[in-house]
């Protein structure tokens, strides 16, 4: 990998491309109870004291019943099971090429633990195309084993996509010290490698599915590539053991030296084997991928574990890519596809960008100019994922609810009032999302659809349909696998702004008959009227398996409709109530909440009774205010202060369910 792509990994200047964090308040300076996302060394730290606001720790050292944090840190929804629906498109392919995305999504340090009072956040939504997200970052003078947050492996698991940590040992150019390797993969006296069951110790109880080698620091020897490989095999097998994966990065060769190979190639080819999959440096060509295609073959290996890098961080949809050379337009796809940075598509824009404007951006990003992936567009310039990789769900079990919640937002809201007015993220309170964005089939004008973060029912967005509707206009939402029983029902929130359209809602119980073809729907009408409505649409006469969630308006010229909220159920179960809400520490306004959850609640990564948590706060007049939600069963809050002359504050915490059926309060207080 180039150096001047380690630019962004420094201390100091990581942050000037990720979101802006709480700043502590004058008590927390001195006692900062704010949780962040574990970093460590292998072992050894740095000379000197650490940068402000930096903590230096060993991973050697590191234990569960020591981690003061974990409860903030610890992902609680377990990865979904997911299918391959019939491709939206005829070019997208099933069973080929797949995606893995590199991700920066804040600072080595100093990266909450839970989100921030903040909606500038690459809130990735396009799941649907990920095969495997790695938590990139790490810095010289910082750590270089990352943990992901908890929220971000959240949203990833609801939507079917592992999440690894990552190891980067830096280039020495950039602060790498071959000693953090040594350490790394060190043996005790049986021959073990005690950092690689550490690895694993850590994956379990944070609740992420492995990790992704990266060694970079170059003036090793045979012996340190000996080791390596060591150390990789038996990180592979503990993790084999417990459902994790190894990702490894083409840097290290098996003699020690740092030599980006660009292939699949006998330098690298050991580690390959030893770990699940390989990313190939940017150095490739079409003649270096076809050949590593063919030794991952005569390996025994598929050549989709091999993702060949595509750094798109500074360039975005602008970078020039020999795609032919992954994903020829004709004949069998040759490797699977690296993102490096994404994040491009929050980072390049202005710095008074909306969640908005990110969103667009990002739509452009992965389905290509055409905002609509059953028509993704040709196959020269900036080739979409949605071109040639086929899209996936995660929507296989009732009941199934969403809000249409990205897991950002301008302010919070519920049941169309606003709870919170303070700008927000939380990936974990993220829904699953349509897959196909925006499959609109229609013979006249295509309306405009869009996630909008104003007015939305509840959470931080909605759906937004707008434009003139000069023709009926049909818009797939979900690609699904619910099964229709005699009390199935769909339900739908949603608002007219302008126009009269007829909304029906349109459903398929069959695959299309082929790829890019159109299902064949049933229509329901959908009662409307003035405010949000909620219309409970049974599915009268249709028996089998739910495949297609769409709508479709017709007529109304100028049109402006707001769907907040969509469920298929058959009953509507409130979940129990939390138990035992207390404060666990607290420095003035600044407090640490726990919890229990009712006796036999759940996640589950299909659908459960349990979804996530919101707190709020009850002031003394009786308007309860959103201070925020989790997965997790710990929460902190920040810079709070009497309001009303109170003495006391008071809380409520509530179960979300997954239609957002709430359970009654837990309560506690806390005396100022």
């Amino acid at each position: 990998m180039n150096l001047s792509r380690r630019t962004v990994l420094l201390a100091g200047s990581a942050a000037a491309l990720t979101p802006a964090l709480p700043a502590p308040t004058a008590s927390a300076a001195t006692r900062d109870l704010q949780p962040y996302a574990s970093y460590w060394y292998p072992d050894s730290l740095p000379s000197g004291t650490p940068g402000a606001g930096i903590s230096w720790r060993s991973l050697r050292t590191w234990s569960a019943a020591t981690d003061a944090d974990l409860a903030f840190n610890a992902a609680s929804v377990p990865l979904a099971a997911r299918f391959t629906p019939t491709p939206a498109n005829t070019t997208a392919r099933s069973g080929q090429a797949r995606l893995q995305s590199l991700v920066s999504f804040g600072p080595t340090s100093s990266n909450s633990s839970q989100g921030a009072p903040t909606a500038d956040y690459y809130a990735l939504t396009h799941w649907s195309y990920l095969d495997e997200l790695v938590f990139w970052g790490g810095s010289a003078g910082e750590g270089l084993i990352l943990a992901p947050n908890a929220p971000i492996v959240d949203a990833a698991h609801r939507h079917g996509v592992p999440v690894l940590g990552n190891i980067f040992l830096p280039p020495v150019a950039y602060g790498g010290q071959l000693q953090w390797t040594r350490d790394l993969v060190q043996q005790d006296a049986a021959g073990h490698y005690p950092l690689a069951a550490q690895l694993v110790a850590v994956a379990q109880a944070y609740g992420f599915d492995g990790w992704f080698v990266n060694a970079e620091t170059g003036g090793g020897n045979t012996a340190l590539g000996t080791a390596m490989l060591g150390f990789v095999k038996e990180l592979k097998t503990l993790g084999t053991a417990k459902g994790l994966r190894v990702t490894w990065y083409d840097a290290m060769t098996v003699n020690g030296t740092v030599s980006w190979q660009g292939a699949l190639d006998s330098q690298n080819q050991a580690f390959f084997q030893a770990a699940d999959a390989m990313f190939v440096d940017f150095r490739w060509t079409r003649s270096t991928l076809a050949s590593s295609g063919t030794l991952a073959g005569r390996l025994g290996r598929s050549r989709y574990a091999l993702w060949a890098g595509v750094d798109v961080e500074s360039g975005g949809t602008n970078t020039s890519v020999d795609w032919d050379a992954i994903v020829p337009a004709t004949g069998t796809q040759v490797t699977s596809i690296g993102f490096y940075r994404p994040e491009w598509t929050r980072n390049h824009l202005p710095a008074n960008r909306t969640p908005g404007d990110f969103h667009a951006a990002d739509d452009l990003f992965w389905t290509g100019a055409s905002l609509d992936p059953s028509r993704p567009g040709g196959t020269t310039g900036w080739r979409a994922p949605a071109v040639s990789v086929a899209d996936r769900s995660t929507v296989g079990a009732l009941p199934f609810g969403t809000v249409f919640n990205t897991g950002h937002g301008l302010k919070w809201y519920e049941d169309g009032q606003v709870a919170s007015d303070t700008p927000w993220n939380h990936l974990g309170l993220q829904d699953r999302l349509p897959s196909r964005r925006w499959v609109v089939r229609t013979s006249g004008t295509r309306p405009t659809v869009a996630f909008d973060f104003a007015d939305a029912w509840r959470g931080g967005s909605r759906l937004l349909v707008s434009g003139t509707l000069d023709a009926p206009a049909t818009l797939d939402l979900y690609a699904t696998r619910l099964p229709i029983g005699a009390d199935t029902v769909v339900e739908l929130s949603h608002r007219v702004d302008a126009g009269a359209p007829r909304l029906e809602l349109a459903v398929a119980t069959a695959e299309p008959a082929g790829p890019g073809r159109a299902p064949s729907y049933t229509y329901f009408p959908v009662a409307g009227g003035a405010g949000w409505q909620t219309t409970t649409v049974p599915l009268t006469g249709l028996t089998g398996t739910l495949r297609t969630l769409a709508v479709r308006l017709t007529g109304g010229g100028q049109v402006r409709w707001r769907l907040g909220a969509l469920a298929v159920r058959d009953t509507a179960t409130t979940p129990a109530a939390p138990v035992d809400l207390r404060i666990t520490d607290a420095d003035g306004g600044n407090l640490r909440f726990a919890w229990q959850p009712a006796t036999g609640a759940v996640h589950r990564a299909d659908a459960s009774a349990l979804r996530h948590y919101e707190l709020h706060r009850v002031l003394p007049d009786g308007t309860r205010r959103f201070l925020g939600g989790t997965c997790q069963r710990a929460y902190y809050v920040d810079g709070l202060a009497p309001e009303q002359n109170e003495s006391v504050a008071r809380f409520e915490l509530r179960a979300v369910g997954e239609l957002y059926n709430v359970s009654t309060p837990a309560t506690t207080t806390h005396r100022w």
